[in-house]
């Protein structure tokens, strides 16, 4: 588990130190000092035999993971993925930026099946935009009002978790979305309906559980992205579907995780 280090002062080469020692993210504060996240193999006095202070000077911290302890940062901070620039909601920001709060809902955009899955709804709409988008484990919210944004006229999101509903719902207030975007507890079971655009960030295993209701969802002709999918476990995932009568169109790869994006059959 990543660690938090924070220094008061730091001197011209300190920055470059602690990235030699593997930091995963380090940032300078106004005042002089810096911080840095550190992996659990660096131990704090080899932080201060590097850098020639004490290891009693170095404050150490709990690190705070983002979108379920899979990506470290110190901080929120802007991204672009395609088209669409995430940025924090404390931020000044421009026009047609997507602001997200900072909190546990997984969503931020930093991770590899977020991104993915943001790729996938820019290409679907350069096909041709669709109506509606079902976003089953929405999350932070962040795919449902990228879809809004990208101008789909309506966005329907569903979690099982009651934290994720209210971030979602904060994401889409801030963003002056909150009346397109309908939110729902629970999965693909929890709504009626098909949409021709559906979306799912989940874990393998609920992927495969729900395969059948969330088919169940998928309009005619209409187009399924399913995420978070390690690449080891793709085929199972691939062939669930598939014998469901979903047709693959193209698959996306990154960083370990799969991406499918599928058609419905019929």
């Amino acid at each position: 588990m990543p660690y938090r280090v924070d220094l008061r002062t730091a001197a011209a080469d300190t920055f470059d130190r602690l990235v030699e020692l593997g930091a995963l993210d380090a940032e300078l504060s106004r005042e002089g000092g810096i911080s840095a996240l550190m992996p659990d193999n660096v131990a704090p006095d080899q932080i201060g035999e590097a850098l020639g202070v004490a290891a009693g000077n170095i404050s150490i911290l709990p690190a705070l993971g983002r979108d379920a302890d899979s990506v470290w940062v110190l901080s929120p901070r802007p991204i672009r993925v395609g088209r669409l620039h995430i940025v924090p909601a404390s931020s000044e920001a421009e026009t047609g930026a997507l602001r997200l709060v900072d909190a546990a809902a997984f969503g931020t955009g930093l991770h590899a099946t977020t991104a993915m899955c943001l790729e996938a709804l820019e290409e679907a709409f350069d096909i041709g935009p669709p109506d509606a988008v079902l976003d089953v484990g929405t999350g932070s919210g962040v795919l449902a009002l990228a879809a809004l944004m990208m101008g789909v006229p309506r966005a329907q999101g569903v979690d099982i978790e009651d934290e994720a509903l209210r971030v979602a719902a904060e994401n889409a207030r801030i963003n002056g979305l909150d009346e397109r975007l309908q939110l729902t507890r629970g999965g693909p079971e929890a709504v009626t309906g098909t949409w021709p655009l559906v979306l799912a960030n989940v874990l393998p295993g609920p992927l495969i559980e729900m395969a059948a209701d969330l088919v169940r969802r998928v309009g005619h002709h209409g187009q399924l992205v399913l995420s978070g999918i390690p690449s080891s476990v793709e085929p199972d995932v691939d062939r669930v579907y598939r014998h469901l009568g979903m047709r693959r169109l193209r698959v996306k790869s990154r960083a370990g995780w799969v991406a499918l994006v599928l058609q419905a059959s019929w």
